[in-house]
């Protein structure tokens, strides 16, 4: 029987360096699956279709609310975000980990469904870099940099939700963070009790044939 997949769930604050970290990640642990989300926001310099987002019209994106098709979704700064359900419980039911990257809403949702999942709540190490890493993409105007800033600062009260934290201050240091994460969730005992229940079945068979 195959052992379901380990569903992988990072968020934190726009401008933690969520995305950053995942991009790190994945060569790191090839073994994993990253699940691409859905957006109807213009997509920013150097990003690709298929790659960073799978870029909807909002007439696409509610379209697939209506279909169930999501296994969350979220709009946040007047655009949609969601995760599509089909590709993350094929990987799960195949035995593969994956890695969903999403805002807090989101996770919150996939909490409800999924509570076994690991949750990791990324953060910056100050609210000052925090605000240097939102000016520093560029894209934003006065005003959406304050609607920004003080979103993401409301957001570092939800830490609680979640079952892990990690703090971003390098990208590597982050990564080996949430490596160690993983690798002690697999191994852990309230995801393998099956496994271990079985082994000390058959140990106690064991010891009975020997008395």
């Amino acid at each position: 029987m195959i052992q379901k997949g380990l569903l992988v769930v990072l968020s934190g604050p726009s401008g933690a360096g969520k995305g950053t970290v995942c991009k790190a990640m994945l060569p790191a642990m090839p073994e994993m699956g990253y699940s691409i989300s859905c957006t109807t926001r213009q997509p920013r310099q150097g990003e690709v279709e298929g790659v960073n987002y799978f870029f909807k019209t909002r007439e696409q994106f509610e379209q697939m609310i209506r279909n169930d098709e999501l296994l969350e979704w979220a709009e946040v700064y007047g655009n949609y975000y969601g995760t599509p359900l089909r590709y993350v419980e094929e990987q799960l039911s195949e035995g593969r980990n994956v890695l969903l990257e999403i805002d807090i809403q989101g996770a919150l949702q996939v909490k409800k469904k999924y509570p076994n999942g690991v949750f990791i709540f990324l953060i910056p190490p100050s609210l000052e870099e925090l605000k240097k890493r939102i000016l520093g993409r560029g894209s934003e105007t006065e005003e959406s940099f304050k609607l920004r800033f003080g979103s993401a600062a409301e957001e570092m009260n939800y830490i609680n939700e979640y079952d892990y934290v990690v703090v971003n201050d390098k990208v590597e240091q982050a990564v080996d963070r949430i490596r160690s994460i993983i690798y002690a969730e697999l191994c852990s005992v309230k995801r393998n009790r099956e496994y271990y229940n079985k082994l000390i079945q058959e140990g106690t068979k064991h010891a009975v044939s020997f008395d």
